[in-house]
């Protein structure tokens, strides 16, 4: 939304399906969603994103979602996925845009900027065209049409009751003067009383300053009735900013713990010559010198840039492999001189056949050491085999 616009505000008209608002998501479920809920409700209120919000929504698979909406805005992009019974209408510089869910048989997925009002209709709400606007930040509703910016339509059959007019003054003749009443009249020119001057009040007292305690330095006063300042603001371990809850899984349980012995050096972050080549199901090659980041978007996060990792985007048509989904490296300790892949906690996982062993399917965080000739399936259609460099 433009900036004339708070976009934690929208208003909903009550229907059926659930509305779960989020500070970066918005999402729509149909009333056969109900077990879904709950989870997403969590999700979202924990702060989560567009590419969160869409993994958790497909981790079960289309086939068992009938319908939803996902809106999240960020840097001045409204992002819209709808599938079923849904149309969005966005404003842009003026004019309509229209998405429909029911227009194909996976979903319809637009990025706009400039979006000014949006107006998203499932099904018909309650009462109709009369029915009541309410405004929501944030939670959990049932809804049958959402508005942005808010929408607050005077009720039908509401009107405002017209003043009635003064009576007019009757006038008095002045042949026939009555003498039983005698009617006073006010002058608009008679002067108005003088306020009385308010009684005079000494200026109070100013308060002398408090001495400061002699031991420790001085502290500012705070409001009163409340404790002074503390002297030092508390801390907060590494980037932690104290208000962040996590959701799910705990990041530190996949924070590529390095494989190997214990107590030996890890392995450098890029080493004099590669230890594997990887050969995507597209034909692209990548030499595993470093740590290389697979998925639908990655991003080298917990990275430090010293270590600068290798990104390799794979397209994913159905949304089945993660932004980041996982990670191969050269391995260290008794893993050195091979690669090793882990699961970066994706949502549908993946599967690793080395030679003359079954399948396995990675553990989130768990470091594997890679064979060559070994096939990695992140699903999709898309699979990585790993060869002598």
């Amino acid at each position: 939304m433009s900036e004339d616009h708070d976009a934690t505000t929208r208003s909903y008209r009550p229907g059926d399906w659930f509305g779960i608002f989020g500070a970066n998501a918005t999402v729509i479920l149909p009333p056969t969603e109900k077990p879904r809920v709950a989870a997403l409700w969590e999700l979202l209120d924990a702060g989560a994103g567009f590419d969160e919000a869409l993994d958790a929504l497909i981790a079960s698979g289309l086939r068992e979602l009938p319908g939803f909406v996902l809106v999240s805005e960020g840097d001045g992009e409204t992002k819209v996925v709808l599938r079923g019974a849904a149309t969005a209408t966005f404003t842009v510089e003026g004019a309509p845009v229209v998405v429909e869910g029911s227009s194909a048989s996976t979903w319809v997925e637009r990025s706009l900027r400039g979006v000014t009002a949006m107006v998203v209709e499932v099904a018909d709400a309650e009462g109709g065209a009369g029915g009541v606007d309410l405004v929501i930040g944030g939670g959990l509703v049932r809804v049958g049409r959402v508005d942005q910016p808010p929408h607050l339509a005077v009720q039908a059959g509401e009107h405002r009751a017209e003043p009635e007019p003064e009576p007019e003054p009757v006038p008095v003749a002045d042949d026939e003067p009555d003498t039983d009443a005698v009617a006073v009249v006010e002058s608009p020119f008679d002067p108005e009383p003088e306020p009385e001057p308010e009684p005079e009040t000494e200026p109070e007292p100013e308060p002398e300053p408090e001495p400061e305690p002699e031991d420790g330095p001085a502290t500012e006063a705070w409001l009163p009735g409340f404790p002074p300042l503390p002297a030092e603001p508390p801390t907060h371990d590494g980037d932690h900013d104290g208000e962040t809850q996590a959701v799910g899984w705990d990041a530190d349980e996949l924070g590529r713990p390095q494989p190997g012995i214990p107590g030996q050096p890890p392995a450098p972050p890029v080493t004099s010559r590669p230890v594997a080549r990887l050969t995507f199901s597209s034909g692209e090659t990548v030499d595993v010198d470093r740590a290389v980041l697979v998925g639908r978007a990655p991003e080298a996060r917990r990275f430090t840039s010293t270590e600068q990792p290798r990104l390799v985007t794979v397209p994913s048509p159905n949304q089945e492999i993660s932004s980041t989904h996982l990670e191969i490296r050269p391995g260290s300790g008794v893993d050195h001189g091979s690669a090793v892949v882990t699961d970066m906690g994706s949502t549908n996982g993946t599967v690793v056949v080395q030679p003359g062993l079954p399948p396995e399917n990675l553990q989130p965080g768990i470091a594997v050491q890679l064979i060559p000739g070994a096939v990695i399936d992140l699903g999709d259609g898309v699979s990585i085999q790993v060869s002598n460099p």
